[in-house]
Protein backbone atom coordinates (compact mmCIF):
# COMPACT_ATOMS: atom_id res chain seq x y z
CA UNK A 1 0.00 0.00 0.00
CA UNK A 2 0.72 3.19 -0.98
CA UNK A 3 0.54 6.41 1.46
CA UNK A 4 1.67 9.55 1.72
CA UNK A 5 2.34 11.19 5.15
CA UNK A 6 2.83 14.82 5.97
CA UNK A 7 4.00 15.87 9.61
CA UNK A 8 4.92 18.83 11.67
CA UNK A 9 5.67 20.09 15.20
CA UNK A 10 5.10 23.29 17.14
CA UNK A 11 6.66 24.06 21.01
CA UNK A 12 5.88 27.30 22.44
CA UNK A 13 8.82 29.08 24.06
CA UNK A 14 11.08 25.89 22.70
CA UNK A 15 11.26 24.68 25.14
CA UNK A 16 7.48 24.74 26.50
CA UNK A 17 4.04 23.26 25.73
CA UNK A 18 3.90 21.94 22.19
CA UNK A 19 2.08 19.36 19.96
CA UNK A 20 2.61 17.59 16.56
CA UNK A 21 0.20 16.98 13.85
CA UNK A 22 0.00 14.42 11.29
CA UNK A 23 -2.03 13.94 8.01
CA UNK A 24 -2.12 10.36 6.54
CA UNK A 25 -3.55 9.72 2.82
CA UNK A 26 -3.92 6.81 0.88
CA UNK A 27 -6.25 5.31 -1.60
CA UNK A 28 -7.54 1.94 -0.96
CA UNK A 29 -8.20 -0.59 -3.59
CA UNK A 30 -11.85 0.71 -4.84
CA UNK A 31 -9.90 4.08 -5.97
CA UNK A 32 -11.35 6.04 -2.64
CA UNK A 33 -9.13 8.60 -0.75
CA UNK A 34 -8.98 8.27 2.68
CA UNK A 35 -7.58 10.87 5.36
CA UNK A 36 -7.01 10.72 9.23
CA UNK A 37 -5.33 13.60 11.30
CA UNK A 38 -3.39 12.39 14.07
CA UNK A 39 -2.04 15.26 16.76
CA UNK A 40 -1.21 15.58 20.51
CA UNK A 41 -0.47 18.14 22.97
CA UNK A 42 2.53 18.30 25.62
CA UNK A 43 2.78 19.98 28.93
CA UNK A 44 6.39 20.88 28.53
CA UNK A 45 8.42 19.61 25.34
CA UNK A 46 10.75 21.01 22.27
CA UNK A 47 10.35 22.04 18.63
CA UNK A 48 12.51 19.04 17.44
CA UNK A 49 10.73 16.39 19.94
CA UNK A 50 7.36 17.42 18.38
CA UNK A 51 8.54 17.13 14.92
CA UNK A 52 10.01 13.62 15.37
CA UNK A 53 6.48 12.69 17.10
CA UNK A 54 4.71 13.90 14.19
CA UNK A 55 6.52 11.21 12.05
CA UNK A 56 6.62 8.73 15.01
CA UNK A 57 2.53 8.41 15.59
CA UNK A 58 1.96 8.59 11.84
CA UNK A 59 4.51 5.79 11.00
CA UNK A 60 2.92 4.04 14.42
CA UNK A 61 -0.22 4.24 13.23
CA UNK A 62 0.40 2.42 9.99
CA UNK A 63 -1.42 -1.66 10.14
CA UNK A 64 1.18 -3.38 7.81
CA UNK A 65 4.22 -2.55 5.36
CA UNK A 66 3.71 0.15 3.43
CA UNK A 67 5.88 2.30 0.73
CA UNK A 68 5.64 5.77 2.85
CA UNK A 69 6.41 8.82 1.43
CA UNK A 70 7.29 11.29 4.07
CA UNK A 71 6.68 14.81 3.65
CA UNK A 72 8.00 17.03 6.56
CA UNK A 73 9.39 20.68 6.81
CA UNK A 74 11.81 19.69 9.39
CA UNK A 75 15.38 19.26 8.13
CA UNK A 76 16.46 18.08 11.75
CA UNK A 77 14.22 14.86 10.58
CA UNK A 78 14.54 14.77 7.03
CA UNK A 79 18.28 15.14 6.89
CA UNK A 80 18.87 12.18 9.34
CA UNK A 81 17.71 9.85 6.70
CA UNK A 82 18.63 11.75 3.49
CA UNK A 83 22.38 13.14 4.73
CA UNK A 84 22.93 9.60 6.74
CA UNK A 85 23.30 11.17 10.23
CA UNK A 86 21.66 8.14 11.45
CA UNK A 87 23.90 5.64 10.13
CA UNK A 88 26.84 7.94 11.60
CA UNK A 89 24.79 7.87 15.25
CA UNK A 90 24.60 4.06 15.20
CA UNK A 91 28.17 3.81 14.09
CA UNK A 92 29.35 5.95 16.60
CA UNK A 93 27.18 4.50 19.61
CA UNK A 94 24.87 7.59 19.78
CA UNK A 95 27.13 10.38 19.32
CA UNK A 96 27.52 12.58 16.93
CA UNK A 97 30.28 13.96 14.49
CA UNK A 98 31.72 16.08 17.52
CA UNK A 99 31.38 12.61 19.88
CA UNK A 100 28.80 14.27 21.80
CA UNK A 101 25.50 12.58 22.63
CA UNK A 102 22.76 12.96 20.03
CA UNK A 103 19.62 14.67 21.46
CA UNK A 104 16.79 13.07 21.50
CA UNK A 105 17.83 9.81 21.38
CA UNK A 106 14.79 7.99 23.09
CA UNK A 107 12.60 9.70 19.81
CA UNK A 108 15.04 8.54 17.26
CA UNK A 109 15.34 5.17 18.71
CA UNK A 110 11.32 4.95 18.58
CA UNK A 111 11.59 6.27 15.10
CA UNK A 112 13.62 3.66 13.80
CA UNK A 113 11.37 0.85 15.26
CA UNK A 114 8.35 2.63 13.14
CA UNK A 115 9.63 2.85 10.38
CA UNK A 116 10.70 -0.99 10.82
CA UNK A 117 9.34 -2.90 7.94
CA UNK A 118 8.18 0.21 5.77
CA UNK A 119 9.50 1.50 2.72
CA UNK A 120 9.74 5.34 3.95
CA UNK A 121 11.16 8.10 1.23
CA UNK A 122 11.89 11.36 2.98
CA UNK A 123 10.88 14.80 1.31
CA UNK A 124 11.36 17.95 2.62
CA UNK A 125 8.86 20.63 1.91
CA UNK A 126 9.39 24.62 2.87
CA UNK A 127 7.47 25.48 5.98
CA UNK A 128 4.83 28.29 5.92
CA UNK A 129 4.84 28.56 2.21
CA UNK A 130 1.31 27.60 1.42
CA UNK A 131 1.81 23.77 0.98
CA UNK A 132 -1.78 22.53 1.98
CA UNK A 133 -1.22 19.45 3.79
CA UNK A 134 1.81 21.22 5.47
CA UNK A 135 -0.14 24.23 6.35
CA UNK A 136 -2.58 21.51 8.03
CA UNK A 137 0.00 20.06 10.03
CA UNK A 138 0.62 23.08 11.64
CA UNK A 139 -2.73 24.11 12.38
CA UNK A 140 -2.83 20.68 14.42
CA UNK A 141 0.19 20.76 16.37
CA UNK A 142 -0.28 24.32 17.19
CA UNK A 143 -3.85 23.48 18.25
CA UNK A 144 -2.55 20.65 20.59
CA UNK A 145 -0.06 22.59 21.82
CA UNK A 146 -2.72 25.22 22.74
CA UNK A 147 -5.42 22.89 23.56
CA UNK A 148 -7.08 20.85 26.46
CA UNK A 149 -5.57 17.62 27.20
CA UNK A 150 -1.62 17.92 27.27
CA UNK A 151 0.57 15.04 28.43
CA UNK A 152 3.52 14.50 29.54
CA UNK A 153 6.47 14.36 27.43
CA UNK A 154 8.50 11.91 29.69
CA UNK A 155 11.70 11.79 27.45
CA UNK A 156 12.05 15.43 27.37
CA UNK A 157 15.14 16.21 29.56
CA UNK A 158 15.00 20.49 30.42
Amino acid sequence: MQVEIFTDGSARGNPGPGGYGAVLRFVDGQGCTHLRELSQGYVRTTNNRMELMGVIAALEALKRPCAVTLQSDSKYVVDAFNQHWIEGWLKRGWKNSQKQPVKNIDLWKRLLAAKDGHEVAFVWVKGHAGHPENERCDELATAAADGEGLVVDKGFEG
